[in-house]
């Protein structure tokens, strides 16, 4: 089997200095390798080696798309020798999938030049109450303050302070306890908006829970202590698996949803009226 006689030097140099810009359009016709009667030319590498490469790895660079190519073609010889002409028809397929490619192209376009990408908070949340059944939760969800003290550290009267502001709801003790878990080097988080996987808290804290629903219902405040610290958790607001999930987790997710809708909407409209414009035309007959 014919391979290729591999370029030379004085070719491949001129090929890395064309991939930088710098190759005339006369050498982008020089024959960089030939294999079993096909032939790669310079202007086949325009593009592969990035502007700024050093020479070492421009040299890389092209000898392995010039060794990938020589093996596309020899695997192509190879299956063309072997395949019937029946198994090398692939001219009903690559009609088809022509004919998906352009036919989602201008559906894509349609989409970037009608779709309407505005989605009201009030359309959310109409989405999301005509909807509830779409949005049960598959894992347990907190809200959460909870504040870790170190054993080396943890002396009653930081505990008790610590504890009476993660417990209040009077105003201003939150910022209290932030305050105190500053000046005593304590790691405190005080988001309690936010709701986060109870399994990203006990990432948090090792809280060892056996059956969590059970740990978790009814579930106000818990002060433990391990061989580190000293731990802290109130418990703003707690759903459990199969609970409904809050609005504020779902509205991205909802926002794709009336998206992906709206797609759809627009692409059937467009069907039905090419649809109906053809048949007023009487551009098609059926048999």
């Amino acid at each position: 089997m014919r391979i290729i006689s591999y370029i030379t030097w004085f070719t491949l140099i001129a090929v890395v200095s064309f991939s930088c810009n710098k190759f005339s359009a006369k050498e982008g016709n020089h024959v960089v390798a030939e294999c079993l009667g096909n032939y790669l030319y310079a202007a086949d590498l325009a593009g592969i080696v990035l502007p700024g490469t050093s020479s070492d790895d421009s040299i890389a660079i092209t000898r392995q798309y010039i060794d990938n190519w020589i093996m596309q073609q020899i695997l192509l010889h190879q299956a063309e020798s072997n395949l019937s002409n029946e198994q090398k028809d692939f001219k009903e397929q690559l009609e088809s999938y022509r004919n998906s490619l352009i036919i989602y192209e201008y559906e894509r376009e349609l989409i970037r030049q009608k779709l309407d990408t505005i989605v009201t908070e009030e359309q959310i949340e109409f989405f999301y109450n005509e909807n509830k059944q779409n949005f049960l939760l598959q894992e347990n969800i907190v809200r959460v303050n909870y504040v870790k003290i170190p054993v080396s550290s943890s002396g009653t009267d930081l505990i008790s302070k610590a504890t009476r502001y993660l417990k209040s709801d009077k105003e201003g003790d939150l910022d209290k306890l932030n305050l105190l878990c500053d000046k005593s080097m304590l790691v405190c988080f005080t988001d309690d908006e936010s709701w986060i996987r109870f399994d990203d808290l006990k990432k948090e804290i090792p809280i060892v829970t056996g059956d969590e629903e059970n740990f978790l219902t009814g579930r106000t405040f818990y002060e433990f202590s391990d061989s580190l610290f000293t731990y802290l958790i109130r418990f703003k607001e707690i759903k459990t698996k199969e609970a409904l999930s809050p609005l504020q987790l779902e509205k991205e997710n909802i926002k794709n949803m009336i998206l992906n809708t709206r797609r759809i909407e627009l692409i059937d409209k467009m069907q039905q009226t090419v649809f109906q414009e053809a048949l007023a035309k009487k551009e098609f007959t059926i048999y």
